[in-house]
């Protein structure tokens, strides 16, 4: 017999069963807010982290936080734990169940109900994934909700046997899920970290396994015995065109590529003048020095301007050299770090540049021109191959969290039964 149900008032939950009902949280749980004091060192300290509450060193700098651990709160075990600041941020954790005792940051809420807890978990979980937090408040995005506006969220009100139930079933359901999800996430980091050694490989080694020598060359060690290394300066020259006026394309370079941004609609970081910005014409290298982990350079199919803190630069002769052998090239020192050990800034402040005479003065491999074009022609093949494959995983995990993500929903509003 098919289960009856009814509306539940609540838009985002829609129908629930007929027995069930919807009451404040605050029916259910109750909210504490234990400060340690000088009793710290008594505990462990702990962090709501995408991978739900986990122990965390005492020392860990990083991030926002108090000057000292005694202004923390104490999470007890089997309680649950929220972070419900900067709710824009639709890429943190908010929600988590804690099977520790330990400190946590005072800008935390925690819920207390050990009957509940559970059920409450994967409840208030499902309101984290369908983003219903960062809708709530004030007929807009709030940038904060504190603990009387979570006490006043709607809850099922349902007996304890059932939520435990709804618990079992989810935990069992979920540790599959997330199983799979796991070993996915492994598979397309094996396809990247083997494309990137091919990449090495073949850029500084060449296809046909033949002799190689010693180039002195820290970075790049070997090469094959016909190669020759120089300097970058003689193979390239940086461009600094200065646009002089608006109405160009907007390019950001992102480790996807070169892209025009969406200024008209916020997209990115937007500047005060684009008159400043420097000219990329089609066919030029521009690279994104700044942040030399999560920068990238790439070749331009498009003409506009882009930040005149990045660096543009293209061949002193365009006769003399392929350039998708050189993108691969430079692309393969981001992937192995090289940029980044010749770079100087401030690390822990996102800052670790490649300054102009270090660019300059690298060596690079110089194969003859035909070998320079076979190299790519080969690893064009190869790494639209690898890309595939990724591409295939991550349309995996996408079917896999929505799965997720889908059952949690109907089992925690009663749409499913078990």
């Amino acid at each position: 017999m098919a289960r009856q149900m009814k509306d539940s008032s609540v838009e985002w939950i829609g129908e629930i069963p007929e027995n069930w009902e919807m009451i404040k949280a605050k029916n259910i749980f109750t909210n504490h807010k234990d400060i340690v004091g000088d009793e710290e060192e008594k505990y462990e300290r702990l962090s709501l982290t995408l991978n739900g509450v986990l122990k965390r060193a005492k020392d860990d700098s990083k991030g926002l936080q108090s000057e000292s651990l005694s202004t923390y709160q104490i999470l007890r075990e089997n309680e649950l734990v929220f972070k419900m600041i900067d709710l824009a941020n639709i890429n943190t954790s908010r929600v988590g169940y804690s099977t520790y005792m330990g400190l946590v940051s005072p800008v935390y809420i925690i819920f207390n109900n050990e009957k509940y807890t559970r059920y409450g978990y994967y409840f208030f979980y499902n309101m984290w994934q369908r983003a219903i937090f960062n809708q709530l408040g004030n007929n807009g995005v709030r940038s904060a909700l504190n603990a009387s506006d979570m006490l006043n969220l709607p809850f099922p009100k349902i007996s304890e046997i059932e939520g435990n139930k709804i618990a079992d079933f989810l935990d069992e359901k979920v540790e599959e899920i997330d199983s799979v999800i796991a070993k996915t996430k492994d598979t397309i980091e094996d396809y990247k970290k083997y494309k990137q050694a091919i990449i090495t490989e073949t850029v500084t080694k060449g296809l046909n396994n033949i002799e190689l020598k010693l180039t002195g060359n820290i970075h790049i060690d070997k090469i094959p015995i016909h190669w020759n290394m120089k300097k970058l300066k003689y193979v390239f020259y940086i461009k600094k065109d200065i646009a002089g006026k608006e109405g160009y394309d907007v390019l950001s370079i992102t480790q996807k590529g070169i892209k025009i941004k969406d200024i008209t609609n916020n997209e990115g970081q937007l500047a005060a003048n684009y008159a400043n910005y420097q000219l990329v014409e089609v066919g030029d290298f521009a690279m994104n020095h700044m942040d030399l982990l999560t920068g990238w350079v790439d070749v331009s199919k498009y003409s506009g301007v882009t930040s005149p803190d990045y660096r543009v630069f293209n061949f002193n002769d365009k006769s003399a050299y392929n350039k998708e052998y050189y993108l691969y090239l430079i692309q393969m020192c981001y992937m192995n770090r090289i940029f980044y050990g010749l770079g100087q800034g401030v690390s822990n402040l996102g800052r670790w540049r490649l300054q102009a005479d270090k660019f300059l003065n690298f060596t690079i491999p110089i194969p003859p021109l035909e070998e320079q074009k076979e190299i790519a022609a080969y690893l064009d093949v190869k790494c639209s191959e690898i890309d595939k494959l990724v591409v295939k995983k991550e349309e995996l995990l996408a079917d896999l969290e929505s799965y997720k993500k889908s059952l949690i929903y109907e089992y925690v509003t009663g749409k499913k039964e078990v």
